[in-house]
């Protein structure tokens, strides 16, 4: 809209321009007939409101006002016989769509003006509506989906969430056996173990809608907001059923009542509040799961841990050894490794990684490899990447002196030496 402000702002100053341009000037009666009877005219133009103008034989046009031109023709004849060509026009002066713009512009101008009101009042209340509106993200897979095959180094939760998977396929099964799924499964671990990737591939293997939420989504500073956001993300996912609720960070908006004081903590326990009735009110039966990760459970409010909320807590620890294999073997499927590479060993080489870290080292790999001009990643990429993952990036340019020489040397020889004499630790 602003844009058609500064058009129209242009148009009108570039009118007033050229008219002002286009204006000649202005003389009295009296310099007129001064100039008729001096002879310096060579032709002179009348419209019928008395407005003239005159052309001098030196080429100057000038304007003026003589209804007496109009009514006395024994005047105008007069004229004539002096040699001076009269004319009579319908305009004299400036062309009148200039006019016409100067007149129509600033009404046009108002008329947007009130229009961009209008359009600013309606669109502010329709995003007041939608203030409560959730905010959760629909997820949608480009390419190939997530599936438990994308999954690997926690093969315990997988086998706890397949029932998940099940119901969500086929919920007559369990309901004819009299079984009721848990209405909520809580996911808790450490920070990049696959919590997230974990929930993601159960909606891939069942093959429903998935909608993933950040607990700091539902807090605002208003207080209700909130609460009216966890009630229109339970609606929607009942009207897209089955489907799968995922509530990232849930210590965001579980943590336990009473804990804190100001306007925020009511607001964050106005949701809270919500969510228990939400988990209170819904079927399993309709079809829609409800998930949640954490890596601070001992923050959750008891009500959310209790059964029929979040009665499922299933923990997800950092892989083992075998497990970060795994793990470098899905994340190197479409990598072009060298042949030497050798992926146990890389996992035996990276204790305490979770599966986050295991990604970030062999795209670190995959980065100096290129750097390198390499056609492949090699086994030395793998091993400077570990390096840069936990000590940084090497100081090349850095000056150290003897005496850090020393030490440094010292330090290094304590290591080769007690690895030789402990070979399996």
């Amino acid at each position: 809209m602003i844009w058609v402000y500064i058009i129209f702002a242009v148009i009108f100053i570039g009118a007033l321009i050229s008219l002002n341009w286009e204006n000649n000037p202005m003389i009295s009666y009296s310099e007129m007939l001064s100039l008729i009877n001096n002879g310096q005219v060579e032709s002179i133009k009348i419209n019928q409101n008395g407005n003239v103008e005159i052309l001098g034989k030196d080429g100057t046009t000038y304007e003026s006002f003589s209804p007496a031109l109009v009514n006395d023709k024994q005047y105008v004849n007069s004229l004539i016989q002096k040699g001076i060509k009269i004319e009579y026009v319908e305009s004299i002066g400036s062309k009148w769509w200039f006019a016409l713009l100067i007149n129509i512009i600033p009404i046009v101008i108002m008329v947007l003006f009130f229009f961009w009101l209008y359009r600013s009042a309606t669109s502010g209340a329709k995003s007041s509506m939608n203030f409560g509106k959730s905010k959760a993200k629909k997820y949608e897979p480009i390419g190939e989906k997530v599936t438990f095959k994308d999954v690997a180094g926690i093969d315990e939760v997988l086998e706890e969430v397949e029932d998940i998977v099940k119901f969500l396929k086929n919920p007559q099964e369990f309901q004819e056996l009299g079984a009721r799924m848990p209405k909520g499964t809580l996911l808790v671990g450490p920070p990049g173990t696959g919590k997230t990737l974990t929930a993601r591939a159960i909606a891939g293997e069942a093959d429903v809608p998935f909608y993933y939420a950040s607990g700091s989504d539902f807090v605002e500073l208003f207080v209700g907001v909130g609460a009216s956001r966890v009630r229109d993300l339970f609606k929607t996912a009942k009207e897209n059923a089955p489907a799968i609720i995922f509530i990232d960070e849930l210590d965001a908006v579980g943590r336990q009542r009473g804990a804190g004081l100001g306007g925020g903590n009511d607001e964050r326990e106005q949701t809270l509040n919500a969510l228990l009735v939400e988990l209170d009110g819904f079927d399993t039966s309709t079809g829609v799961v409800v998930m949640a990760a954490t890596n601070r459970p001992d923050v959750l409010d008891k009500a959310l841990l209790r059964p029929g909320r979040f009665d499922k807590k299933i923990m997800v620890p950092p892989p083992d050894v075998k497990g970060r294999e795994e793990i470098l073997k899905i994340h190197t499927r479409k990598k072009k490794i060298a042949p030497d590479v050798d992926l146990k060993l890389l996992a035996k080489r990276t204790p305490g990684f979770v599966g986050a870290d295991l990604e970030n080292l062999v795209n670190e790999a995959a980065l100096i490899a290129s750097r390198k001009k390499k056609n492949q990643v090699e086994m030395n990429d793998f091993e400077e990447a570990i390096d840069r993952v936990l000590t940084g990036p090497s100081k090349k340019y850095r000056i150290i002196s003897d005496k850090e020489k020393k030490i440094l040397s010292y330090h290094e020889l304590g290591h080769a030496i007690l690895a030789y004499l402990l070979p399996n630790t």
